[in-house]
């Protein structure tokens, strides 16, 4: 079984991991993180930099699980990228975290959350950030 993370380093993206790292480890699967961007601003903290990689590969190596960490600024948006990484590894679960937009910030950027949710071909676990983040 191959988990699929959508991981931005947020209180909504460490709730995603944490959950992701829990279920990984429950059914002995493989957790692809993937941390990805559109690309399209010259300073990105959607983006993880190379000490929060090595960070990222330490926290997962000590949870003693089978991971990848997929890291792409390709110009797709994170809903694409996500769903194109989950379809490629055969995902059977997409963990995602959730943050709450107005109507005008969903019109206006559209929902990664609701298109993952929408168009992904496997079950997808979306949480909040905890309310102590």
């Amino acid at each position: 079984m191959t988990i699929v993370v959508g991981y931005i380093p947020s209180p909504e993206g460490e709730a995603a991991l944490e959950r992701a790292i829990v279920e990984a480890s429950r059914n002995d699967s493989k957790l692809v993180v993937v941390n990805s961007s559109k690309g399209d601003q010259l300073v990105d903290d959607r983006l993880i930099d190379a000490k929060q990689f090595h960070e990222l590969e330490a926290r997962l190596s000590a949870a003693g699980i089978n991971y990848w960490i997929e890291r792409r600024s390709q110009g797709a948006d994170a809903a694409d990228q996500i769903l194109q990484v989950a379809q490629a590894q055969r995902a059977e679960l997409i963990v995602i975290g959730l943050r709450k937009r107005s109507a005008m910030g969903k019109f206006l950027m559209g929902s990664n959350a609701q298109r993952i949710l929408l168009q992904a071909e496997c079950p997808v676990l979306s949480l909040k950030a905890s309310a102590d983040w």
